[in-house]
């Protein structure tokens, strides 16, 4: 059973030079209770892509996707995001569209985000996460 939906700022971490240790440990804490969105590997992947170096995504296939249990790619979370992107812009909080559909992913399959960007999450309304940098 999954419990947790890993954010970018997890996932990239085995592609750092200083990755965050905790963050891995945590990471390998959960194994396949873990799961993680398109997004995430979208916003990986663009980074990857603007670097341009072939040992980095090798990294990435190596280091990254094996240790993904779970990828959600989810129409309910397209619907989720649209409700809570109206929400937050009501309650004058507006929130990135990819924060946000990672976020919705959480909500929809009912998953703690685990992020190291906690500014980017908390004011989410119906978000539960934890932050993995403290």
């Amino acid at each position: 059973m999954m419990t947790h939906l890993l954010d970018t700022s997890v996932c990239s971490q085995p592609l750092k030079r200083q990755p965050d240790l905790t963050a891995l440990r945590l990471w390998d804490q959960l194994g396949a209770k873990a799961a993680t969105s398109v997004v995430c590997l979208a916003e990986i992947e663009w980074g990857l892509h603007k670097m341009a170096s072939e040992r980095r995504w090798l990294e990435y296939r190596n280091a990254i996707l094996p240790s993904l249990h779970a990828i959600l790619p989810d129409r309910t979370a397209w619907s989720r995001f649209a409700s809570m992107k109206a929400r937050q812009h009501a309650l004058g909080r507006p929130v990135q569209d990819m924060d946000l559909l990672i976020a919705a992913t959480a909500v929809c399959h009912d998953l703690i985000l685990a992020t190291l960007n906690a500014r980017h999450f908390s004011g989410i309304e119906g978000l539960r996460w934890e932050d993995w940098s403290v």
